[in-house]
């Protein structure tokens, strides 16, 4: 049984070697491939003297590099950051700063417009690019490899079984925190391996499965697209799509069985035309990242009726925490659902009591799919990662649980209903947004004196980035402007859909701007 990330991989060797494990595009690769590609890139980091629990960040789209990185990196004792491609060169930067990165996989395209920003990444010994025939142009502090060259070193070196036992770490995920700057979310090799057995139970993954996975892999939601399928020696499709109906097509064209998305494609995928075809085979569908309108709900399940719906909630410093059963969607559909096996799932007074039958509490997860807190963050940490609410008075070490910070209510069956968040984190597509890394771009743009960043409900969205300035001139202020600045410096999804103008911005008795207020203000913004 499975104990490390890569003992999923490895196990498929004895049952299903030759069956297909990856598939990009025409592109198939089985376990048994897999398993000697991974073997030789893990002789190779190591090759680049990379030790015990170093970190390794893989910047690309979802194809085999990808893949091949983040296990080798398990294999040969580092620990692997996924970071993802929608990232702009600054925020990039900052994650290979924060967790002292030494190694980054990536492309000689995406080399092009990191290469400024990598200057300040002293950590960083060696970049590989998965291009052929690339030469070190210029002066740097970092050796520059292409992919040959890098695959070369195996031969140099054989593999060196390291050390591991599955509460260490295995990766490193980057979540938008409350005050800023992402934050890293260290996840073990039991974290991994639990939520993969966790979710592949309920949704009942086998081997005969093909699963879609259109979701960045730097979220654990997409990651585990991946995990399950080696767990259970499925086939993972990888895809990155243009258009929401390259999902549609690829659903019919590899006659995939499970989908997971977020709200926002949801909606977009509900609007188009489904071949008939697809009911046949597409077993279920998920969505997390965000509340599922019912009337996208009510469209999807009329594009594949024979197919079963998983209304989920998870967050990542816990991966995942409840599912609502399908046959409970027309009954409840306004819940959460109950905890994912595994795992127990409370609903808390400040005090950490528990609430009552429909009183408002803190969700709070407790079980071994809680992470292992923070990077290099003991104050953030310390504020999310507490005592699990009602331990055993004898018990001589304190279990820690994840305290959520969102607001919820279980009803007397022990089904969970969403309420709201307790901080101004901003739920739009699927990602947890910071208001203020949001702000520090539109302050460095020199136009505005006060801003605010904030999340309008939205009807595919959840919820909309709107930002409120206080123009440093109202008279030449230029929203577009402006939002041509966020677009430059942040990705898609943290762009403001609307930048509206106010001459002051309302405060709070503190004198700070008064967020609550301005969501008030503004939301109907995007009522229909």
């Amino acid at each position: 049984m499975a104990t490390l990330f890569h003992h999923l991989l490895f196990d498929n060797l004895t049952r299903s070697p030759h069956a297909d494990a990856i598939v990009q595009k025409d592109s198939r690769i089985s376990f048994g491939q897999l398993a000697e590609q991974v073997a030789v890139q893990a002789g190779a980091l190591q090759n680049l003297d990379l030790a015990r629990q170093q970190r390794v960040a893989i910047y690309l789209p979802k194809q085999l590099e990808t893949v091949t990185g983040f296990l080798a990196t398990s294999l040969a004792g580092g620990v692997f950051v996924p970071v993802n491609p929608v990232l702009k060169a600054s925020q990039v930067a900052h994650i290979l700063n924060d967790c002292n990165v030494k190694i980054l996989i990536t492309s000689k395209s995406r080399l092009a417009s990191l290469a400024e920003a990598l200057n300040g990444c002293t950590d960083l010994h060696t970049v590989v690019l998965i291009d052929a025939n690339v030469q070190q142009t210029s002066e740097s502090h970092y050796r520059l490899l292409d992919w040959a060259s890098y695959l070369a070193g195996a031969a140099n070196r054989s593999l060196q079984p390291q050390i591991q036992i599955d509460t260490d770490m295995a990766a490193i995920l980057y979540t938008s925190g409350s005050t800023g700057k992402p934050k890293g979310v260290v996840l073990s090799h039991r974290n991994i391996v639990a939520g993969a057995h966790s979710v592949a139970e309920y949704l009942k993954i086998e081997a005969s499965d093909k699963l879609l996975a259109v979701l960045p892999f730097s979220f654990d939601y997409g990651l585990n697209q991946l995990t399950t399928c080696l767990l259970k020696g499925a086939c993972c499709v990888l895809m990155d799509y243009l258009l929401p109906r390259d999902v549609v097509t690829a659903l019919a064209k590899y006659q995939i069985t499970g989908l997971a998305a977020v709200p926002p494609l949801w909606a977009q995928l509900s609007e188009l035309e489904w071949p008939a075809q697809i009911d046949s085979h597409l077993r279920y569908m998920t969505n997390s990242g965000g509340k599922m309108p019912k009337a996208v709900l009510q469209k999807l399940r009329s594009k594949a009726p024979s197919a079963q719906f998983f209304l989920m909630y998870g967050l990542t410093e816990a991966f995942r925490s409840t599912y609502l059963p399908p046959d409970q969607i027309d009954i409840r559909p306004d819940s959460m659902g109950k905890a994912i096996p595994n795992a127990e799932i409370m609903v808390v007074r400040e005090d950490g009591s528990s609430c009552a039958a429909h009183e408002p509490g803190e969700l709070v997860h407790r079980g071994s799919l809680v992470s292992l807190g923070y990077w290099n963050d003991k104050d953030k940490t310390a504020e999310r990662f507490k005592p699990a609410p009602g331990q055993l008075s004898g018990l001589p070490l304190t279990e820690i649980a994840v305290w959520s910070g969102d607001t919820v209510t279980m009803d007397e069956e022990g089904y969970l209903y969403f309420v709201g968040r307790k901080d101004d984190m901003i739920k739009t597509s699927g990602y947890r947004v910071s208001p203020s890394e949001i702000e520090e771009v539109i302050y460095a743009s020199g136009m505005v004196k006060e801003a605010a960043a904030i999340g309008i409900e939205h009807a595919t969205l959840g919820q909309a980035v709107v930002v409120v300035v206080s123009p440093q001139d109202p008279t030449a202020f230029d929203s577009e402007a402006l939002s041509a600045c966020c677009k430059a410096q942040l990705p898609n999804f943290m762009v403001p859909a609307k930048i509206e103008m106010q001459a002051n911005l309302p405060r709070n008795p503190n004198g700070k701007i008064d967020r609550k207020s301005l969501t008030q203000q503004y939301a109907d913004l995007f009522q229909q």
